[in-house]
């Protein structure tokens, strides 16, 4: 049996609510526009990036890797019917430096898409995933 996450979100009022995470950090998830909140698919998109994003960065570190920036890319077909959900995921780690190691930084990346990154695991479930990495060289 694995272990438990617990989370509390509470309605702050309008379309707002504010939740506190694992950590004990909250945020403002809600749906309007033109609001400082986060909108809820799209956290699904940040909560990829930035759990393969921790996997790359950690194993860069290993593997002592010289990396002068790093970001990635997440692009997501949303379905028309409802529920709208993603079905189809374009996610792109972009490495940028004057020494890459393509090899390593591809081994890196596999490393976190195909073993560690929990996050990609779950979108595997619901949608066709489709990895790019690109390398910048300066």
């Amino acid at each position: 049996m694995g272990s438990t996450n617990h989370i509390t979100t509470k309605w702050i009022g309008g379309n707002a609510f504010e939740s506190t995470n694992t950590s004990g950090n909250t945020f403002k998830i809600d749906d309007a526009e033109d609001s400082t909140g986060l909108r809820p698919k799209s956290l699904m998109l940040s909560a990829l990036a930035g759990c393969s994003g921790l996997d790359v960065v950690s194993l860069i570190r290993k593997m002592k890797l010289d990396v002068d920036e790093f970001h990635m890319e997440t692009i997501a077909n949303m379905t028309d019917e409802h529920p709208k959900h993603y079905d189809a995921v374009t996610f792109e780690f972009h490495f940028h430096g004057i020494n890459l190691n393509e090899k390593k930084l591809r081994r890196a990346v596999d490393l976190s898409v195909e073993k560690y990154c929990g996050v990609m695991e779950m979108f595997r479930k619901f949608a066709k995933m489709e990895i790019k990495t690109v390398f910048h060289h300066k």
